[in-house]
């Protein structure tokens, strides 16, 4: 009998599945694997400069190896909190997130009460919504499967949205007034509501095509989802070099091309399909869901770009020294979220 998660009760399980399977333990540990293995071809590449390959590259892997190390470090230690640690970790990388995308468009005296809010009041409400899910406290409500899906889909889009412009206008700053409330409205949709939904996977009851129950973890589905969104920017970026001709948008990221676009879409399908053992999708499923997720990572990194070329700005913050922000980091989970959630909440949630 497993233990369920309550806000007054502390931490605890999942009441619908079981908290990390075996399934979660052997994708972890092909995680695990697959770092080492990078990590040992990372140094001995650097060691071995005269083969011709380029140092700068070299440099980037290494640090890239560095970041993954990092996140997978943060994200065990939030399985170990189990559910409401992944829900709180998430909060604290959108607060950080939203952040570095304040600080990279610069806003005005007038806006930091509007600020105030955004950060410290939207911002943990929304992840309050999500960790409420399906397992809300009696306190809350009497009905055991209240779904809070219906308020943490419309808070930020609805609600926050209509009161940004409203607080600022309150301030009395008209200057540049439709810009500075679309910059706080996009930061605010961008880093938190859209991240949002990668924890609110956690909540799904998942099913098979044709209605069968899934005996897995949900943990499974969102490493599945983290890892195929990372790896869909990696293979985007190795097909770029390697066959890359023409760029999709010079002017805001010359190092994403249609081909490398493409090449990812087929590569990291195939990885989402040999991995779908660990999801409730058959390898086609995970296939299509893995090009799809493509598509909205290739979006967010675009997306990004186009405000750091706006802002003059080379990298949204200083993660680890040498390497990109965190924002950098999770452009393409901070896009894909949302449609692979709804994605699987439409055709694989009962």
């Amino acid at each position: 009998m497993n233990p369920t998660f309550s806000l007054s009760g502390g931490c605890g399980l999942l009441a619908n599945a079981q908290w990390l399977s075996n399934r979660t333990y052997i994708l972890l540990a092909v995680i695990l694997t697959a770092l080492g293995i990078a990590t040992i071809v990372g140094e001995v590449l650097s060691r071995r400069e005269p083969m011709g390959i380029e140092s700068a590259l070299i440099a980037r892997f290494n640090h890239k190896v560095r970041v993954w190390w990092m996140m997978l470090a943060i994200f065990v230690f939030g399985f170990v909190l189990h559910r409401v640690g992944v829900v709180v970790l998430f909060g604290f990388v959108s607060f950080w997130a939203l952040r570095e995308f304040i600080t990279m468009t610069p806003t005005r005296r007038g806006d930091h009460r509007t600020l105030f809010w955004v950060f410290f009041v939207f911002t943990p409400l929304q992840y309050i919504l999500i960790g409420l899910g399906s397992s809300a406290p009696s306190w809350i409500t009497s009905d055991p499967n209240r779904d809070f899906y219906d308020f943490y889909s419309i808070m930020i889009p609805v609600y926050a949205s209509l009161f940004i412009p409203a607080r600022a206008a309150i301030a009395g700053d008209y200057k540049r007034f439709l810009e500075r409330s679309a910059k706080i409205q996009s930061g605010l949709l961008i880093c938190v509501y859209s991240l949002s939904y990668a924890p609110a996977l956690l909540d799904l009851d998942l099913v098979q095509t044709g209605n069968i129950p899934w005996d897995g973890s949900n943990v499974s589905l969102l490493v599945f989802f983290v890892l195929i969104a990372q790896l869909a920017s990696v293979f985007e970026r190795t097909w770029g070099k390697l066959a890359g001709r023409k760029v999709i948008a010079e002017k805001i990221n010359a190092s994403r091309t249609w081909e490398g676009f493409l090449g990812s879409m087929v590569t990291t399908g195939l990885v989402a399909a040999a991995l779908s053992w660990a999801t409730p999708f058959h390898p086609w499923e995970a296939w299509v869901l893995g090009a799809i997720v493509t598509v909205m990572a290739c979006a967010g990194t675009m997306t990004i770009s186009a405000i750091k070329r706006d802002r003059g700005v080379t990298d949204t913050g200083t993660l680890v020294q040498g390497h990109a922000g965190l924002l950098d980091q999770i452009d393409s989970m901070c896009f894909a979220a949302p449609v692979f959630y709804h994605l699987t909440r439409f055709f694989w949630s009962a």
